[in-house]
């Protein structure tokens, strides 16, 4: 990295931190994530130009967030989630089958093609879902914007609903843990290193790897003998920045201006899908001894760090949070992609023999 691409990255850093700064002082949901995804979009709307972030920086914001929740675990939380998993996975799969209905159906109202519809409708995986559906000759391009739109709806709306719905409920909201400090005399900080070379392993080799490499083994190690000790408040919110400053880098106004008004109608299909995951929330909350807080989240259709951190702004159990989520990912990711491969070539495949048979018909 050349020194003019090290000041690019401090620029774009200290901008993302304003916005995250700004957001902080009208308090407004994960303000150091939100704030620094917003103004770095606006930034790049306004100067007509792409911020430089390498795309690794937002891994690291992931790895250092894994770290920070897989502190939550407990043997408890493994044995929780163990009771609802048949429940969740039921719920969960009823969710994707509803968007994937959902965006067959836009299909038929605007000139986009079934498969980049579909594709741009399944709640999650938004790299897998755009390498998918360029397999099978989708628009991969609408696919990543479209998929785009519904991750900054879901990080946009459901944090602010939580917060507000609790928050007129008396329930209120959870403020931020005090200020934790470096402990200069605690060798225990070592031990963080098996969860960070775990990410940076099982990154690109397997679904979700830096997600199950940083919480999966920072939560092995929670529950095991070793005191590990909290990480400080300063690296938690530079976690955060860098994952709010990596997704607004991908966000850019002329992407947005391509999809024209149908990027309107996926905005509205991403409303109804949250709809829905918030209604199987409440079904879960009210057939199960999940509260209503953490089960809702669970099915927060996108943002898994983000959800976990409003659950613990809210009061919810992060740990928990993490765990579902993690599932609803790994189910899109190694399932949907190949399903949706199988169901499209049948279908195409019974398209054409149809086509077949016309033309014998009309040739008689």
């Amino acid at each position: 990295m050349g020194i003019t691409r090290i000041f690019q990255l401090i620029n774009t850093i200290l901008i993302a931190s304003l916005g995250g700064f700004l957001f902080s002082i009208v308090h407004t949901p994960l303000p150091w994530v939100l704030g620094s995804l917003a103004i770095v979009t606006i930034w790049q709307g306004i100067r007509k130009r792409k911020l430089y972030f390498p795309s690794y920086f937002r891994n690291i914001g992931f790895i250092i967030l894994g770290l920070n929740f897989g502190l939550y675990f407990t043997i408890d939380t493994f044995v929780t989630v163990k009771s609802y998993f048949f429940l969740y996975f039921l719920l969960t799969s009823a969710l994707i089958f509803i968007s994937i209905q959902l965006g067959s159906i836009v299909s038929r109202w605007v000139p986009i093609d079934e498969i980049t519809s579909v594709f741009s409708c399944i709640p999650g995986g938004l790299s897998e879902m755009t390498i998918a559906s360029e397999d099978l000759n989708g628009k991969s391009s609408y696919v990543a914007i479209f998929q785009t739109i519904r991750l900054i709806t879901v990080l946009f709306i459901v944090p602010s609903v939580m917060t507000s719905f609790f928050t007129e409920r008396g329930e209120g909201i959870v403020s931020e843990s005090a200020s934790v400090d470096f402990d200069w005399n605690s060798w225990n900080y070592l031990f963080y290193v098996l969860p960070i070379v775990a990410a940076l392993l099982l990154w690109r080799r397997i679904p979700a790897g830096i997600i199950i490499g940083s919480l999966g083994v920072t939560a092995v190690l929670s529950i095991s003998p070793i005191q590990l000790p909290p990480i400080p408040s300063i690296v938690v919110h530079i976690g955060q920045i860098f994952i709010g400053a990596g997704i607004g880098k991908n966000i850019l106004f002329e992407d947005l201006k391509i999809t024209g008004k149908y990027g309107f109608i996926y905005f509205g299909t991403s409303v109804m899908i949250i709809s829905v995951a918030f209604a199987f929330g409440g079904l879960m909350a009210a057939i199960s001894s999940l509260d209503m807080k953490t089960s809702i989240l669970s099915f927060a259709p996108g943002g898994l760090f983000e959800m976990v951190l409003t659950a613990h702004s809210i009061g919810g159990d992060p740990a928990i949070v993490s765990s579902l989520q993690l599932i609803r990912i790994l189910l899109i990711i190694i399932v949907i992609p190949s399903l949706l491969r199988v169901l499209f070539e049948k279908k195409n495949k019974r398209r054409d023999n149809g086509n077949v048979g016309k033309n014998k018909n009309a040739a008689n």
